[in-house]
């Protein structure tokens, strides 16, 4: 009777690069144009150890380019030429695996593969009893013609009953050169069966394929931590038909562009943007902040949000399979895909303890008993408990599912980590770099003081001002196009308008080239600006961002823009000092403003009247003394993002590039987010460092008591599993408190599984 096994780490190991190399980035390396791709699930499939041999099997096979393998979500993606998917699939079967062909936008669903329904484990339990009762006869005796019999039929019951899998397995990976989990259990089953110890071999089986079972379901957790965000978002909306009237309709079928309706206490199905009403969202699945956000006409929602309060109407943007939450989610499975520095040391050191264990089981059955005069069988005996502690399955899964749940835990809280690499790292930072506009500040200057010097009118100051502020994307600028507009200024035509990174904006007004800009864009004129120093610092010490305006002959008026400190930016920097983390601010800004900002705000070092390359050398300076992350807006400060460490995007909510090129994207603006990642990195430092000592110990401990006869088959087995499901709960702690808020809207509770089955009627 069989039984279904999932494997010797229930798909929590990560994959390997193809070239091996344990330093290098994971990643998927670009496919030929012309080759096509064939997607088998194979739920057997969770260690290197299986991958390994499902390589050997089809790699060389006619028209096979490269294999890449997914082992959180137990995916073999061949990419190949014309090859014959038919003769593929067939050496993946002779592995002992059954692939499964996937469409490629199908979910995975894990539920198969790791529920059992409640009918499968009433084999388990017999099997248990049967074993057991192997047991008490040999332990407490009986009558003799009964312990001839009844140890060994009760022993190959229970072995029938679950183990033949394992067994199975186990021989084909032998034959395929194979140490995996399997082909240890199957060595030290058939050896113990050889040599009479019918109990033990029974018991050793029953417990292995029950911790198996156990730490599948437990895993399971962990892979479906981040899948579980899909849940959030509605599989069917109300769209808005050519006749006008409303229907519902399934959220994968509505095109860009449709009207969709959100009554309140639902939840938006897809991206969009309002066209009518005034709603509260609760947008704790994409930036981890449950208090509701007020929106109006023009503002954008994001799928998965829940409209805590008023109907409204919006017009999408992205297909379902494209919103910001699928592109969460995206993400992070990619990291989970991915092997951290850790889990490549563990699987090196995996690769060779295996066999080096091995090797020595056979040594001690051939040399002990020369060496100790002991019975051969003893030797034989100590050997087969050597071959079940040279499993290093507890070692193995100890990363793997540790860093998975952090990256999950991480997600459910704003923060998008896009490696496990980085998410290790994050316990190191030393320095932590901070932009200011829009990371520390609000991001939204307002135009205070202004004055015009001799030789202009003022209106026409503000004119020209505007004139070029408004052909700028910077938010400084903005503010004096915004305050000229509100005052009624128009603007003129500006030709030859060219942009200067960290200085300004020129262009050409009825042929005369005029400037906007900070002093060092002045200086390019060869304008000395050390006589405005007396009106630009009473501005500049109230922490104003002074902007001039001039032309080539001298400068012509001066603006002053303040952009507010962020309510939070104080609490994050103090958070991050508590965790022996040291600020500093990069800006364009002039020294003096920047350096108040900063006072303000509690940060170590203010640098202002930085340009592009600046900053990147004042990160590459302080990167000598210690891991450094920055934290920006993922465009503008892209070379000093690039060079550190660990780059942090802010708002990356609804942001392609934010969320596809940096390391960290906060998915809100709130920086209380980088302690968190901090403590997080820690935690899952701290995590990793008590799995993998406490994995080694076990190994270390039965070793010991395998060479002095304290350790039986059983025993060792029951550690080993045992070891195993106590990494994984030890892991699974990360995701504790990181799960999203509940639904609760107008006094009422929507459970998981109506908001799936039974969306809100018309």
């Amino acid at each position: 009777m069989s039984q279904q096994n999932t494997g010797c780490c229930g798909g929590a190991c990560q994959p390997r690069t193809e070239s091996g190399d344990p330093q290098a980035v994971p990643q998927t390396p670009a496919q030929p144009p012309d080759t096509q791709a064939l997607r088998l699930r194979i739920d057997e499939m969770c260690c290197p150890t299986e991958e390994g041999v499902l390589r050997k099997a089809v790699k060389d096979q006619p028209g096979v380019v490269s294999l890449d393998f997914n082992l959180m979500d137990r995916l073999m993606t061949v990419h190949h030429r014309q090859a014959d998917t038919d003769a593929l699939k067939r050496q993946v079967r002779s592995t002992g695996m059954t692939p499964v062909d996937i469409d490629d936008d199908a979910p995975h669903d894990d539920e198969s593969a790791d529920a059992d329904r409640p009918s499968r484990w009433w084999p388990m339990a017999l099997a248990a009893l049967l074993a057991l009762a192997a047991e008490g006869i040999h332990w407490f005796g009986a009558a003799p013609w009964l312990e001839t019999w009844a140890p060994p039929a009760l022993a190959l019951g229970a072995i029938a009953l679950v183990g033949l899998p394992t067994w199975k397995k186990g021989m084909i990976a032998l034959r395929h050169r194979s140490l995996n989990m399997n082909a240890l259990m199957s060595v030290a089953v058939t050896g113990a069966l050889l040599i009479g110890q019918w109990a033990e071999a029974a018991m050793v089986l029953v417990l292995f394929t029950l911790a198996e079972r156990i730490e599948a379901r437990s895993l399971a957790r962990a892979r479906h931590a981040i899948r579980d965000l899909l849940d959030m978002a509605p599989p069917r909306a109300r769209m808005q038909q050519e006749d006008g009237e409303w229907q519902e309709v399934d959220a994968d079928r509505i095109p860009i562009g449709s009207r969709i309706r959100v009554r309140a206490g639902e939840r938006v199905a897809l991206d969009g943007d309002i066209v009518r009403g005034s709603p509260a969202l609760d947008e704790s699945p994409i930036t981890g902040e449950s208090l509701p956000r007020d929106k109006q006409v023009g503002d954008g929602v994001f799928a998965g949000t829940i409209n805590r309060h008023g109907e409204f109407d919006f017009q999408t943007t992205r297909l379902s399979r494209d919103t910001t939450l699928a592109r969460i989610i995206h993400a992070v499975e990619d990291a989970q895909a991915s092997r951290a520095p850790t889990q490549r040391l563990v699987d090196r050191f995996a690769t060779v303890y295996t066999p080096a264990v091995f090797i020595l089981a056979i040594a001690t059955a051939l040399l002990w008993p020369l060496l100790t005069g002991t019975a051969w069988l003893d030797g034989i005996y100590r050997a087969l408990v050597l071959l079940v502690i040279a499993c290093p399955c507890a070692l193995v899964i100890s990363t793997p599912v540790t860093i998975v749940s952090g990256l999950s835990a991480a997600a459910r809280s704003g923060i998008l980590i896009k490696g496990g690499q980085f998410l290790e790292q994050g316990h190191r930072l030393a320095w932590l770099a901070l932009d200011k506009t829009g990371t520390l500040t609000q991001g939204r200057p307002r135009q205070g003081d202004w004055q015009a010097f001799q030789g202009i009118e003022p209106q026409e100051a503000r004119r020209l001002a505007a004139s070029l502020a408004g052909r700028s994307n910077h938010p400084v600028s903005q503010a004096i196009a915004t305050a000229a507009k509100e005052a009624g200024i128009a603007n003129d035509e500006i030709d030859d308008v060219t942009e200067h990174p960290g200085r300004g904006i020129e262009g050409k007004v009825a042929g005369r080239t005029v400037w906007l800009g900070n002093r060092r864009l002045a200086e390019t004129y060869g304008l000395d600006t050390a006589a405005l120093s007396e009106q630009l610092e009473p501005w500049e010490q109230r922490g104003a961002s002074v902007v001039m305006l001039g032309d080539t002959q001298r400068v012509l008026a001066l603006f002053a823009v303040s952009d507010p400190l962020k309510a939070t930016s104080r609490e994050a920097i103090e958070a991050l000092h508590r965790l022996g983390v040291k600020t500093m601010v990069l800006s364009g800004d002039n020294a003096v403003s920047v350096a108040a900002m900063a006072q303000e705000a509690g940060i170590d070092e203010a640098h202002g009247q930085l340009l592009p390359e600046d900053k990147l050398a004042l990160i590459e300076t302080k990167a000598h003394q210690g891991t450094i992350g920055m934290v920006g807006d993922g465009i503008n400060d892209a070379p000093a993002l690039a060079r550190a460490d660990i780059g942090f995007a802010m708002g990356a909510a609804g942001s392609d590039a934010a969320i596809e090129t940096a390391d960290v994207a906060l998915m809100d603006d709130d920086l209380r987010k980088l302690p968190r990642f901090v403590q997080l990195s820690r935690n899952t430092r701290s995590i990793l460092i008590q799995n993998i000592a406490f994995a080694i110990g076990i190994k270390a401990v039965f070793l010991a008591l395998a060479f002095s006869g304290h350790a039986t088959l059983w025993m060792a087995v029951f550690a080993d599993m045992g070891a195993s499901l106590l990494v994984v709960a030890n892991g699974l702690r990360l995701l504790r408190g990181a799960s999203p808020s509940h639904d609760q809207a107008d006094g009422s509770v929507t459970t998981h599984a109506t908001r799936r089955a039974a969306p809100a009627g018309n």
